[in-house]
């Protein structure tokens, strides 16, 4: 799942209109709603607070409005950027303040979409992803062997400990175990013993391809 590591904003102008985007981390419904009763809050006099959200691992719920623009002109293009990522328990409200001059449906929709894009951009974005943590213990005169061949294939080496053998602590992403087992022990001729600890999810940083 991809998400938004905290809260941030992001504002473009379009022909004089201001829009003021907010991204938020949610877990429901009722935290979107907070949330949007806050930003209402603070902008009691903009034209229109227009949002989308998605929420669950395959984006189950998802929710957006357009406040007052035209049908399809707000909420439906932050939702579509949302899904192109796509970003899930994440909030995006824009916040408009009508500059004078009318956008036209199809200035709208590129306007709340660029908004939209723009805080994405300025927010700092994690895939949670589940690994499986192993302890693996070798011989002193094996490690360096065994650090050289995880660090090389980018495994992550939390922690080494030195006691009479050397205890390395590493994450293995859980649909690479089996791969990871056979790999490491064909790798040191099954010189090295390996314990499964417990399966976590961590944050990993995670940059779109296009936006």
């Amino acid at each position: 799942m991809i998400t938004i590591k905290e809260h941030c904003t992001a504002e473009i102008i379009e022909k004089k209109s201001r829009f003021i985007a907010y991204l938020f981390y949610i877990e429901s419904p009722e935290q979107a709603e907070n949330f949007l009763a806050q930003i209402r809050k603070q902008h009691y006099n903009a034209s229109h607070n227009c949002y989308a959200y998605q929420i669950g691992q395959r984006d189950e719920i998802q929710r957006f409005s357009d406040d007052g623009e035209p049908q399809g002109t707000a909420g439906k293009p932050i939702l579509e950027v949302l899904k192109g990522i796509p970003l899930s328990n994440t909030l995006i409200i824009i916040t408009r303040y009508f500059g004078g001059t009318l956008l036209g449906t199809g200035g709208l929709v590129r306007a709340y979409g660029r908004a939209a894009k723009e805080g994405v951009r300025q927010a700092i974005l994690i895939k949670k992803v589940l690994v499986q943590v192993y302890q693996l213990e070798c011989e002193y005169t094996l490690f360096g062997k065994v650090e050289y061949l995880l660090k090389s294939e980018h495994y992550n080496i939390r922690h080494v400990d030195y006691t009479n053998m050397v205890s390395v602590t590493v994450e293995v992403l859980v649909e690479e175990t089996d791969k990871f087992k056979k790999w490491i022990i064909d790798k040191t001729n099954a010189e090295v013993s390996l314990y499964e600890q417990q399966v976590e999810t961590i944050d990993v940083p995670f940059t779109p391809t296009k936006l």
